[in-house]
């Protein structure tokens, strides 16, 4: 199959051509150049990247490579033909490697465009000149290191995806713990010796009990997996492990792919993986895990309303005691219904109206005319800080279109859950006292951990802008690498890997990962 040439690449092939007079790229005294040979390979392989090996023309060139070999004359102009046709096939893979396959907004994520320099011209140069062409095309993909990490696991699992009998065990009637008799736990243990969970030389056993070191198995599964870490094979766990392999497959392919959307890296980002429920902020521009700021998060939920959006943005401020502005709809669909049923709701929840939207705006009385302001919305709603304010005591700005922020929570107990989709769309974070000493770092005043505490603790509202703005970006992953060489997956909580998927033009791989709770 030869694939098409996208609308840039005219323009690409042009230049290219026109720089060597025409001259062809790929051979030379009517042979084929080692480069030309080692691309064309690398098209063929191109699932090794996590892309449709289909989709490059690899198999058609290497036919045509073969048939100009022949021994027969060969004029320039087939020569032309076949090395523009690579070119073209290049080029389309250099782009797909360093921007992806597909616009993120088309799949509904606001990534800003990549202003970066990238000369296609120049890297189908290096590419037909250079010795080695998978360090040409590793400088074109993301430098990020947890890409590199991830784009490894690829191909350890594209071995395990052929494996279709590892995920076929027998059901379980209910949850099995430690102990307890299980008569798939001889095929549970090929499972997990194959991930990596469960040392090898548990392969052989052929008992039906669930032993600890079995259990040791499952809690490490379940660690990496998201899951509740009790080493119990309950309905969950269960659901998890059945998942086919070549759905895990897919997962890290697609996961690839939004790590080509991101811009360069720089430093300092606060990166939030919405199904992996985790915040880190990278001190430096190499997202090493020593030099991470690392918490978890809560994230919007799973009705489509109340998701947490994909997009970038720059924290500019950080506010101490902050009111919470109930945005419209919540105030329109949940507590206007209490506030007209219980006269006391508001002071109860610290609440107050107001008309402006400074915070020094005298609260208004709760009349059914200003109830009805409220609901037409010249009115607003507010809560006052405070310790049980929802936001916490302290809120992190970052200006963007969706009205979603980082902010600290009364509601700590929600962290311990595994699964953490619980907002409204906002994100709450574990640490704030951490997170706002971080991008406080740089900003006036001596903001140690004490003085953030005392301004917790005081009885004013204060805003504080940050000297130097902190990117974040709001991402969505369900498979990561971390450094330990472990592979983590995660639930598609949102729908947005099935998706990409279509977008990409891929096939569902069914049965898909049931949508289960911890």
């Amino acid at each position: 199959m030869r694939p098409a040439s996208r609308p840039d690449n005219r323009r690409v092939l042009s230049e290219l051509y026109g720089r060597r007079s025409s001259a062809p790229l790929w051979s030379n005294a009517g042979a084929a150049t080692e480069q030309a040979r080692s691309v064309i390979a690398t098209l063929r392989s191109a699932s090794e990247y996590g892309l449709r090996s289909d989709q490059y023309g690899g198999e058609g060139l290497a036919a045509q490579l073969v048939a100009l070999s022949g021994g027969r004359n060969i004029t320039l102009e087939e020569w032309m033909q076949f090395d523009v046709a690579l070119s073209n096939s290049a080029v389309n893979l250099v782009h797909d490697l360093h921007y992806g396959q597909v616009d993120p907004r088309a799949v509904g994520f606001d990534m800003p465009p990549r202003n970066e320099t990238f000369d296609s011209v120049e890297q189908l140069e290096q590419l037909a000149t250079h010795a080695d062409t998978t360090a040409v095309l590793a400088a074109v993909q993301p430098d990020f290191l947890h890409y590199r990490l991830l784009l490894q696991s690829l191909v350890r699992y594209r071995q395990l995806a052929s494996r279709t009998d590892l995920t076929a065990l027998p059901p379980v009637t209910g949850p099995q713990a430690v102990g307890q008799s299980y008569v798939g736990a001889p095929a549970l243990r090929h499972l997990l010796v194959a991930l990596g969970d469960l040392p090898p030389e548990n392969a052989s056993r052929t008992d039906a009990i669930l032993d600890s070191d079995l259990g040791a198995a499952l809690k490490r599964f379940q660690y990496l997996h998201g899951l509740r870490e009790d080493g119990t094979l309950g309905g969950a766990t269960f659901a998890a492990l059945t998942v086919p392999l070549a759905q895990r497959l897919r997962q890290i392919e697609l996961t690839l792919e939004r790590w080509r959307w991101l811009p360069p890296p720089q430093a300092p980002t606060i990166i939030v993986n919405i199904p992996q429920f985790r915040l880190f902020l990278f001190r430096s521009k190499v997202d090493r895990e020593a030099d991470m700021l690392r918490m978890n998060v809560i994230v919007g939920q799973e009705y489509p309303r109340l998701r947490t959006p994909v997009f970038a943005a720059n924290m500019n401020a950080v506010v101490f005691r902050p009111y919470w502005d109930v945005p419209s709809s919540i105030t329109r669909r949940e507590l206007l219904p209490l506030m007209r049923k219980r006269p006391d709701y508001l002071e109860t929840q610290h609440m107050e109206i107001v008309g402006e939207a400074s915070d020094g705006s005298p609260p208004l009385t709760a009349t059914a005319e200003n109830l009805q302001a409220l609901n037409a919305g010249r009115l607003r709603l507010r809560q006052r800080p405070g310790a049980g304010n929802s936001l916490g005591l302290i809120k992190f700005v970052l200006p963007n279109s969706y009205g979603v922020y980082l902010h600290s929570t009364p509601a700590q107990l929600l962290f311990a859950e595994p699964r953490r989709s619980f907002s409204h769309g906002c994100i709450r974070v574990s640490d704030p006292v951490a997170l706002a000493a971080e991008v406080l770092s740089s900003t006036p005043g001596d903001w140690t951990v004490e003085r953030i505490q005392a301004a917790m603790k005081g009885d004013v509202t204060l805003r504080v802008g940050l000297t130097e703005p902190v990117h974040v970006l709001i991402l969505y992953g369900t498979a990561v690498t971390s450094e330990d060489g472990a592979l983590h997956f995660f639930d598609d909580i949102y729908g947005h890997d099935r998706r990409l998927e279509a977008a990409l033009g891929l096939m569902p791989i069914s049965p898909r990962p049931a949508d289960r709770s911890p």
